[in-house]
């Protein structure tokens, strides 16, 4: 049922050591993630694989800026292990019932169908909350005793009980670190109750830096057919720059606010670069994919100064056909 796993041939990072990483022997469970191309960063990686080794009855809470690649990065390390995952994504009307389970038609009749709350702690599968600080805080003061590893009691299947797997493990996402949004650039965003978070060990995943960036987009390029040539090695140096300042604007400093209301995520940046190739035909393929990936959805002001920010980085080859 489970077996050990190289972590440096797993996760395709260079390192001397020579550890092992639990996972589980069965590859074709349906609640496995699929896998991807993907760059792992070790510092990540660490904090992820020390958790799921020994939870030490503790969540883990990952924040971030939006399109970071917080959820990838766990599906992907779940990828590699083999280990099942159930993932929710939290709103404001979401109830802790809505995680347990409900009665359905079944076949005719009612019957209870158990939700992904109940499915991870049953089967030892990981259950991701994503987007979780959009959800009530009350209702998530039902996941204390949860995490502390107590079993979860059904009332309404007739009391079940079931036991926490010891594989069943609890992973949270947010663009807030529990305290709400003090930007106000993610709408919805409540504070979370403190003692619920105090339930938790929390890291804060960034966008990649430059190298791992031009990694990822290596990546995705070479795996829609295209040569990495030194033409497609500067354009990406470009739109990573791109994406770099378009980041800075958004932040702005502790001074003062961002001057502009979107950012490029690596998400965006990926989107970005696929869209290029799907649009290649077009007049300026660079400019229509950015518009398409991002700045269509920008106000007119900030979609003009996010389109100078890329003619002033690209140069003359802004307006080609092939940038």
């Amino acid at each position: 049922m489970f077996k050990q796993f190289p972590l440096a041939q797993t996760f395709g990072i260079n390192t001397t050591s020579t550890m092992m990483v639990e996972g589980f022997t069965d590859e074709k469970h349906p609640a496995i993630p699929r896998k991807d191309q993907y760059v792992f960063r070790k510092n990540y990686l660490s904090d992820v694989l020390a958790y799921l080794a020994n939870p030490c009855g503790d969540g883990l809470f990952l924040t971030g800026p939006t399109g970071s690649g917080k959820t990838s990065l766990i599906n992907q390390v779940a990828a590699r292990l083999n280990w099942p995952v159930q993932q929710i994504t939290c709103h404001g009307r979401m109830e802790l019932q809505d995680m347990i389970g409900q009665f359905m038609l079944v076949n005719g009749s009612m019957q209870f169908v158990h939700g992904p709350l109940a499915m991870a702690m049953k089967h030892g599968h990981i259950l991701i909350l994503n987007e979780i600080d959009l959800m009530d805080p009350s209702e998530l003061a039902g996941l204390n005793d949860i995490i502390e590893g107590r079993p979860l009691l059904i009332p309404q299947n007739g009391g079940e009980i079931i036991q926490p797997h010891f594989k069943f493990r609890l992973i949270a996402t947010g663009n807030s670190a529990g305290q709400g949004d003090q930007t106000g650039l993610y709408s919805g965003v409540l504070q979370q109750n403190i003692a619920f978070m105090d339930r938790f060990r929390v890291f804060e995943v960034g966008y990649p830096d430059k190298d791992q960036e031009k990694m990822i987009l290596r990546h995705v390029l070479e795996g829609h057919g295209v040569s990495f040539d030194p033409v497609m090695d500067s354009i990406t140096d470009k739109m990573i720059l791109v994406a770099s300042e378009i980041r800075n604007l958004f932040v702005g400093s502790k001074e003062a606010s961002g001057e502009l209301s979107i950012t490029m995520s690596t998400r965006t940046l990926v989107r970005w670069a696929t869209l290029m190739l799907a649009y290649k035909r077009a007049p300026n393929a660079m400019a229509y994919s950015l518009d398409r990936a991002l700045t269509l959805r920008a106000e007119p002001a900030q979609r003009e100064a996010i389109h100078k920010i890329a003619e002033n980085i690209f140069g003359d080859s802004w307006g080609t056909k092939n940038a």
